[in-house]
């Protein structure tokens, strides 16, 4: 199994003598996610996305990324998730996942016929449209959220500290989710931070959780739309990170009444979306 971590040479250049350095990297590769659907007598399989990802908890990522993209609503309509085993090893089976659905799914030919392609900067890159990728989802009700900046100020440290693998290498995104006085459930870490996102989704349907509403998601680095895309398909109602929204991330925020917060820092922070009586 491919490790996240991979040890490198360096040549380090300073203001004296260049030296040569052992160092560590963040593996990036490749992830095939194929889909098996149809009745029991009559299975097919499509390929649904090529994702460039840090090796890792890939059966959450498929899962995630399923569900995000509204493939699936539920673990009950999943037969299974697992490696390619039966292929050839030319073909790279730690590379290639196969998500079995049960056969009562139905997969639209027209909405599915074309291939996502995400890499490790762009979530949204290959997609055709906006509106493709906007889900059908009802406005967010906040009234039970209550957040307290004092909470808030603690959160950037809580996961950097999370953070292992970034320790290392410098080289990776993190999602994290948190409860609302501050505790910290589950991180997960990737060299693509839509995949970090869908890794986090991802594991909590695999522990048979799938209620976000009560919960903060924090973002290592900027938020852009397809983040505030999958968050709002898992019906997470508050997105704090240390980097700045996008345009669109604030207006898909705003139209569905979620709180987007920026600049999270240890004593300040933007509001760009949300009642600022909740803070």
């Amino acid at each position: 199994m491919t490790t996240p971590i991979q040890p490198i040479e360096i040549l380090r250049v300073g203001a004296g003598q260049a030296e040569r350095l052992p160092d560590l990297v963040v593996t990036e590769e490749p992830l095939e996610i194929r889909v098996g659907h149809g009745p029991e007598d009559d299975r097919r399989q499509f390929s649904l996305s090529v994702t460039m990802r840090t090796p890792g908890n890939d059966e959450a990522l498929c899962l995630g990324f399923l569900y995000t993209e509204a493939v699936i609503n539920s673990m009950d309509q999943v037969l299974s998730v697992k490696y390619c085993e039966d292929l050839g090893r030319s073909e790279g089976t730690e590379n290639l996942m196969r998500v079995e659905l049960k056969p009562e799914v139905e997969i639209s030919d027209e909405q599915f016929k074309r291939n996502f392609y995400t890499t490790s900067s762009c979530g949204v890159c290959g997609k055709a449209s906006i509106d493709s990728i906007r889900v059908n989802c009802a406005p967010l009700q906040l009234s039970g959220v209550a957040l307290d900046k004092e909470v808030l100020f603690t959160l950037p440290d809580k996961l950097r500290q999370a953070q292992q693998v970034f320790k290392h290498t410098g080289g990776l995104h993190a999602s994290a989710l948190f409860t609302l006085s501050g505790e910290l459930l589950s991180y997960q870490e990737d060299v693509g931070r839509h995949n970090a996102l869908d890794k986090l989704i991802g594991m909590r349907l695999l522990e048979g959780k799938n209620n976000f509403e009560q919960l903060i998601l924090v973002l290592s680095g900027r938020i852009s739309f397809e983040l505030v895309q999958k968050a709002l398909r898992a019906g997470i109602a508050t997105i704090a990170a240390v980097g700045a929204p996008s345009s669109l991330a604030i207006d898909l925020a705003q139209e569905f009444g979620m709180t987007l917060i920026g600049f999270l820092k240890a004593d300040r922070f933007n509001v760009y979306s949300g009642r600022e009586e909740l803070l």
